[in-house]
């Protein structure tokens, strides 16, 4: 009944680039799981099942059958609380509607977005700065634990890419241009 239901995330830093993640809510992102079809490769068998509900460790079983969500029954309501607030709710499809409409065509999903947007001030008014620099000591101290925020690798690797460019191996270049076409 799910597809991927990703969920993102970004929070305002003055001077500094936002903190930003996206995640699925499935155990695993549908594109690592066609990366691994496209290599016939193996795949874990906690990533999904076939279309008779067996775990499976074959990419395109689980592609013609289903993913499952993360955390458990947790992750599962998660799923359905995106489904419906991305569908119902906007008067959009759901995954399962998507993927009918689509027909086999196997193309991206259909619709199914909803985007919310605050601006911290209508909340805080005069306090945004000071309530910003509470989130700002919430980072700091998640960093000083060692860990990392998320969206800093990504951050790193656009830096990199942008000043080194990016290389690709000639087979993905192929599969690109032959899209374009």
């Amino acid at each position: 009944m799910f597809g991927t239901n990703p969920i993102a995330f970004g929070w305002p830093r003055p001077g500094r680039e936002p903190f930003v993640f996206d995640f699925a809510t499935s155990a695993v992102a549908r594109g690592e799981i066609e990366l691994h079809r496209r290599e016939d490769q193996v795949i874990p068998d906690d990533w999904g099942y076939d279309a008779n509900g067996n775990s499976t460790t074959d990419a395109e079983a689980v592609l013609n059958g289903a993913m499952r969500t993360f955390g458990g029954h947790k992750g599962s309501a998660l799923a359905a609380m995106v489904e419906l607030l991305a569908g119902p709710l906007i008067a959009d499809m759901t995954s399962a509607e998507s993927i009918a409409a689509d027909a086999g065509r196997g193309g991206s999903p259909i619709g199914g977005e909803l985007i919310l947007a605050i601006d911290p001030a209508g909340f805080l008014g005069d306090a945004v700065q000071a309530h910003l620099e509470r989130a700002e000591a919430m980072f700091a101290a998640i960093e000083g634990q060692g860990a990392r925020l998320p969206s800093q690798r990504r951050y790193a690797a656009r830096a990199r890419s942008l000043a080194e460019g990016v290389t690709i191996p000639a087979a993905l270049y192929a599969d690109i241009m032959a899209i374009g076409v």
